[in-house]
C-alpha cells in the first residue's frame, strides 16, 4: 500500500512531537518541565464559557454557513474596526476552525503550484509544510541578528515566481514585534511588486512594552487590499481547544476560502462561534480576564529574560507573544539545536524547542505560557545542564553559524 507523495513528504510538527514525548516521559514517572508548547495556562474567559453553555442548552447546535454565522462574521468585522481601524464588512470575513486553518485556507486560495512564498526567519514550523501542501515553494529569508527584518535580503529573495510574503508579528518563536515603519516598508514593497501580504496576527493582543503591534491592514488602502489578516481566539483569549479563528481580506479572497472550506471541512464549530463572539463583544472591548493574563505574561517574561541574561545567553527582546529565543550556539555539537534539546530532555527532564524547527539552528525556544514556579525550575535545570555541557571547540554547527 502506497501513500500519496503529499502524505509521505509532510513532516509532523516538531513542537507537537516534542510535547508528546515530554508528556509520555511524564506519564512514565519522570519529573518533566515542559516549555515546548505555546498554550496559555489560563482558563477560557467566563463570558465565552457561558455563551457556549447557553448555546448547548438551547439544543440548536446545527450546521452554520461555511463562512460562519452572519452574526459571527459581523462581530469580527466590528472587532477589526476597533483593533485595526477602517471600515470592514462581513463579506471580508470567513470564520475558520482555527488560525492555522485560516492560514491553510488563505495559502490554498492564493498559491498555485511552484509559486514562491517568502518566510521571514525565524519562522513558525507549520508555515513551510502548509505552503508545500498547496504546491508552493517556501523560500526562507534570514533576518537581522536581533531577529528583525532584513529588507535587503527580502528584496533579493523576490523573483518572478514570488506570490506572497508571510508576516508574523508578534513573532513565534522570538516575540519580536515589528515597528510601524517596518510594517509600512514591507507593505509598500508588496504593493510595488504585486505580492500578497499574509499577516499572521494571532499574538496581536500580547504586546507588553513599547508601541502596540501594527497591522498592515491599518495602513494605506492599497496595502490593505493586498493584506490577508489571520487571527483567532487561541492565544489572546486562552481558547486553544475551542479551535476557532478567521481570515479577513478582500471579499474575493474571503469568498475563495469559504468555497474551499465548504468542501474540505464544512461549517466551523457552532458552539465555538458562540463562545468566540461573546469574547469579542465583552464589555470593555475584551473579557476582564485578558488584562490579568497579559499582566502575568509580562511578569513571567521579565523574570525569564533576567534568568537567561544571568546565564550569559543573548536573546531578542520579546516585546510580544510568550516566547524567549536565546542563542545557545556555543553549547551545540554536530547535531545542532535538535541534539541539544534531546540531551536536555533526557538528562534534565526539560522540554524546549530546537531553533532548527524555525530555520535558525543556533537558538532554542522557551515558552513562558506556564507558571512562575515551572519557569523558575526550568531555568535551574537549564543552568545546571549548560554548566556541564562539553562540546568541541569547532563543531560543524559552530562553523556554519560563523
Amino acid at each position: 500500500m502506497k501513500l500519496s507523495h503529499r502524505a509521505q513528504e509532510v513532516s509532523l510538527s516538531v513542537t507537537l512531537a516534542l510535547d508528546a514525548k515530554a508528556k509520555a516521559l511524564a506519564l512514565s514517572g519522570r519529573d518533566v518541565v515542559n516549555m515546548s508548547v505555546g498554550e496559555p495556562d489560563f482558563d477560557t474567559p467566563r463570558v465565552a464559557r457561558e455563551a457556549a453553555t447557553t448555546t448547548i442548552r438551547g439544543g440548536s447546535v446545527r450546521y452554520t454557513p461555511a463562512a460562519g454565522t452572519p452574526a459571527m462574521r459581523q462581530a469580527v468585522a466590528r472587532y477589526l474596526e476597533t483593533t485595526r481601524g477602517g471600515v470592514w464588512s462581513s463579506e471580508e470575513v470567513t470564520i475558520c476552525h482555527s488560525t492555522k486553518h485560516a492560514l491553510s485556507g488563505a495559502i490554498h486560495a492564493l498559491v498555485d503550484p511552484k509559486d514562491e512564498v517568502l518566510l521571514l526567519l525565524p519562522a513558525w514550523v507549520s508555515y513551510v509544510e502548509i505552503v508545500k501542501l498547496a504546491g508552493g515553494v517556501p523560500v526562507s529569508v534570514p533576518g537581522r541578528a536581533d531577529c528583525g527584518p532584513d529588507f535587503a535580503a527580502i528584496e533579493r529573495a523576490i523573483t518572478p515566481r514570488t506570490k506572497a510574503v508571510l508576516l508574523n508579528s508578534p513573532s513565534n518563536p522570538t516575540g519580536y514585534v515589528w515597528t510601524r515603519d517596518e510594517v509600512a516598508r514591507l507593505g509598500r514593497l508588496c504593493v510595488e511588486r504585486g505580492l500578497w501580504l499574509i499577516s499572521d496576527e494571532i499574538y496581536r493582543r500580547l504586546v507588553y512594552e513599547g508601541d502596540p503591534n501594527p497591522s498592515p491592514a491599518s495602513l494605506a488602502r492599497d496595502v490593505r487590499e493586498r493584506t490577508v489578516v489571520l487571527d483567532g481566539a487561541s492565544k489572546s483569549f486562552a481558547m486553544t481547544g475551542w479551535r476557532i479563528g478567521f481570515v479577513a481580506a478582500h471579499k474575493s479572497v474571503a469568498a475563495a476560502v469559504e468555497r474551499l472550506h465548504s468542501h474540505l471541512v464544512g461549517a466551523p464549530n457552532t458552539v465555538s462561534q458562540a463562545a468566540y463572539m461573546a469574547a469579542l463583544q465583552a464589555p470593555g472591548s475584551e473579557p476582564e480576564e485578558v488584562v490579568a493574563m497579559v499582566a502575568e505574561f509580562d511578569r513571567r517574561r521579565r523574570f525569564l529574560m533576567s534568568e537567561l541574561d544571568a546565564m550569559g545567553l543573548v536573546a531578542p527582546n520579546p516585546r510580544g507573544a510568550f516566547y524567549a529565543f536565546p542563542n545557545v550556539e556555543r553549547y551545540l555539537d554536530a547535531r545542532g539545536s535538535i541534539g541539544l534539546c534531546e540531551d536536555m530532555l533526557e538528562s534534565e527532564g526539560l522540554a524546549l524547542v530546537p531553533g532548527a524547527a524555525f530555520g535558525v539552528d543556533t537558538h532554542v525556544r522557551l515558552s513562558y505560557a506556564t507558571s512562575m514556579e515551572k519557569i523558575a525550575e526550568a531555568t535551574r535545570r537549564m543552568r545546571r545542564f549548560l554548566s556541564t555541557r562539553q562540546v568541541p571547540l569547532a563543531s560543524p554547527v559552530t562553523r556554519r553559524a560563523r
